[in-house]
């Protein structure tokens, strides 16, 4: 079943440690069913994800995907939208 879903890169392991955040970012995007999309929402403490994720996706996929900044969560972490056409 092709569906959109959400990663949780917020928690746990990830409030320490943003090369684990990029990493299962970029799985999770390969795990995208094309024409779908995944919410990565991403630590607060290491910033807005369009600053330090959005280039490297940018160079992994190219234009296979589109993103989009959606907000900042009321707890405080952030939601980067990744389509993959």
């Amino acid at each position: 079943m092709v569906k959109n879903w959400s990663m949780d890169l917020e928690h746990n392991e990830y409030e320490e440690d943003v090369e684990l955040i990029i990493e299962d970012g970029i799985k999770a995007v390969y795990e995208t069913e094309p024409g779908c999309y995944v919410n990565l929402v991403t630590s607060e403490r290491f910033g807005n994800p369009t600053e330090y994720f959005v280039p490297l996706l940018t160079e992994v996929f190219g234009d296979s995907i589109q993103m989009k900044f959606i907000d900042q969560c009321g707890c405080g972490g952030y939601v980067l939208r990744v389509w993959k056409l």
